[in-house]
C-alpha cells in the first residue's frame, strides 16, 4: 500500500490531504502531519485581532475531522527529511513515505527587522498566526482604554499584503464604533512602490481605489518603506525612491503596532540539499513537483514563485486561495496518474484571487494570470464583498470539519465574480510562465 505524507495542516495541506482520500480512495494510506492538533482559517486573523472572532470561531479540531476520512493524523514536528530514504523524521518518530505532500507555510523572518515582531524583544503585533492574531486583540483591548499612535504595514520583503490593508480599515472601523478613531492617527507603512500595489503589480485601479479609501478614512501612508529598527514606541523607517537611494528618513510614533513580515522557509525543509532556493522555499516544476526529488510535492506559501516585478524595496508575488487551491488539485491529480504507472500531467493555474474585507465594506481583486499583461485584470468595490467574505469563511471551515474535497473557488467564488471557471490544466506550463 503506497503511503502519501502531507506535511501541514493549513489551507493547503488539509484540503490536499481529503482531495487525495477522495481522489485515490482507501486502498492508499494518508498522513498528516502537523505541529499543532487544529486548523487555523487565516483569513478570518484580522477579525480575530479586533475582537470580532474568537480563536474558536475559526479553528477546526483535526484528529476527529481527519479521523472521519481515515486519514491518519500525527500532532508533531518534521525535525528532518531525508529524500533518499524517504522519511520524515518527527518529534514522534520517524514517518516513511512514497510521495511527500509538502504544505507547510513560511517561517515569519521577524528577526530581519529589528525590534519586530510579537515574541520576545519584539515591539509589532501579527495576524500571520491566529494566536499572533490574539495576542494583538489582548494587547488591543489595553489600546483603547489609552489610545494614541497607531501604525500598519508590511515589512521589506513581505509579499502578502492583502492582510495589512484589511486590518488597517477593520481597525478605522472599530475605532469609529467606539467613538475614539478621533484619538488615533493611523499611518501605513509598506515596501510597496505604490498603495495598491499588493506584490501583484496593482490589479485594475487598485492603487486609486485604495488611495482613495486611505484618504476618506484619514490614513496616512509611507511606500518604498524600508524599517531599520523598531522600538518601544517608535519606527524608523528609511523611504526609497525610485533608483533605490534613501529619499527621506521617519521616525513614525505609535501605541500599537500591526506589521507583517517577510517570509522564509521552514528550516526543516531548507536543510535539504536541492530542494529549496536560498531563501527557503522549495522549488517546483510545472507539475508542483521537486526536480531534484521528484517524489515531493509542494503547494501554497512554502514554494518558490518569482515577484511580479522588481521594486526599489524588495517585495514578493502573493500566493492566494485560488492559486494554492489549483496547486492542490494539480498534485493530487499527478500522485494518482504516477500510481496508475503513468507521468504526471497537470499543472496549477498560478491566478490571483482576493476577498478582502475593510470593516464596513470590501474589495475583490482578480488577477488572471498573477503576472502581467494579464487576460483578466479587475478590482470591484462595495459591501457586498464584506458578506462574500463572511460566507466564504462559513463555508470553508465546514468544507474542513465535513472533509469536503469540492474545489471552493472553481464552483463558487469565481461565480459570485462573474467570470469565467478556470481549471488547472493538463500539459503546457503553468500560466504564470
Amino acid at each position: 500500500m503506497a503511503h502519501i505524507v502531507v506535511l501541514g495542516a493549513g489551507i493547503g495541506g488539509l484540503p490536499a490531504a481529503y482531495e487525495l482520500r477522495h481522489t485515490l480512495g482507501s486502498a492508499y494510506k494518508v498522513t498528516v502531519i502537523n505541529p499543532h492538533d487544529h486548523f487555523q482559517f487565516v483569513p478570518s486573523n484580522p477579525w480575530v485581532a479586533v475582537g470580532w472572532r474568537r480563536c474558536e470561531d475559526i479553528c477546526v479540531a483535526l484528529r476527529p475531522s481527519l479521523g472521519r476520512k481515515g486519514i491518519e493524523f500525527i500532532k508533531g514536528a518534521a525535525t528532518r527529511i531525508d529524500p533518499e530514504a524517504r522519511r520524515v523524521e518527527t518529534t514522534e518518530g520517524p514517518v516513511d513515505y512514497d510521495y511527500l505532500v509538502i504544505a507547510t507555510g513560511p517561517r515569519l523572518a521577524f528577526d530581519e527587522v529589528p525590534g519586530a515582531g510579537p515574541g520576545e524583544g519584539g515591539n509589532t503585533h501579527s495576524v500571520c498566526t491566529t494566536e499572533h492574531a490574539e495576542r494583538a486583540w489582548t494587547s488591543y483591548q489595553r489600546f483603547v482604554g489609552d489610545p494614541g499612535p497607531v501604525v500598519i504595514g508590511a515589512f521589506q520583503g513581505a509579499s502578502c499584503f492583502g492582510p495589512a490593508y484589511e486590518y488597517a480599515m477593520i481597525l478605522d472601523t472599530d475605532l469609529r464604533k467606539r467613538r475614539i478613531r478621533d484619538r488615533v492617527p493611523i499611518t501605513f507603512v509598506t515596501s510597496e512602490p505604490y498603495i495598491g500595489h499588493l506584490g501583484l503589480g496593482g490589479v485594475g485601479d487598485s492603487k486609486g481605489m485604495l488611495e482613495s479609501e486611505m484618504r476618506s478614512r484619514h490614513i496616512k501612508w509611507i511606500t518604498n518603506a524600508r524599517v531599520t529598527t523598531v522600538e518601544a514606541d517608535r519606527m524608523l523607517v528609511e523611504q526609497l525612491d525610485d533608483d533605490g537611494n534613501v529619499a527621506r528618513t521617519h521616525e513614525v510614533p505609535f501605541r500599537f503596532s500591526m506589521m507583517l513580515p517577510a517570509f522564509k522557509g521552514q528550516p526543516v525543509i531548507a536543510e535539504v540539499e536541492g530542494l529549496c532556493n536560498p531563501r527557503g522555499f522549495v522549488l517546483v516544476d510545472e507539475h508542483q513537483r521537486s526536480p531534484r526529488h521528484p517524489r515531493i510535492y509542494a503547494a501554497g506559501v512554502c514554494i518558490a514563485i518569482p515577484p511580479v516585478e522588481t521594486t526599489p524595496v524588495p517585495t514578493g508575488a502573493p500566493k492566494t486561495g485560488y492559486m494554492i487551491e489549483s496547486m492542490v488539485t494539480a498534485i493530487v491529480e499527478n500522485i494518482r496518474q504516477e500510481l496508475a504507472g503513468e507521468p504526471p500531467t497537470h499543472t496549477g493555474t498560478w491566478n490571483a484571487i482576493c476577498l478582502a474585507d475593510m470593516g464596513d465594506t470590501g474589495a475583490a481583486f482578480v488577477a488572471l494570470p498573477q503576472i502581467p499583461p494579464r487576460n483578466v485584470n479587475w478590482m470591484k468595490k462595495g459591501r457586498w464583498v464584506h458578506y462574500a467574505k463572511v460566507a466564504f469563511e462559513k463555508y470553508f471551515l465546514r468544507k474542513m470539519k465535513t472533509g469536503v474535497s469540492e474545489p471552493i473557488y472553481e464552483r463558487y467564488v469565481l461565480k459570485l465574480l462573474g467570470i469565467v471557471r478556470l481549471k488547472p490544466t493538463r500539459g503546457g506550463g503553468s500560466t504564470s510562465g
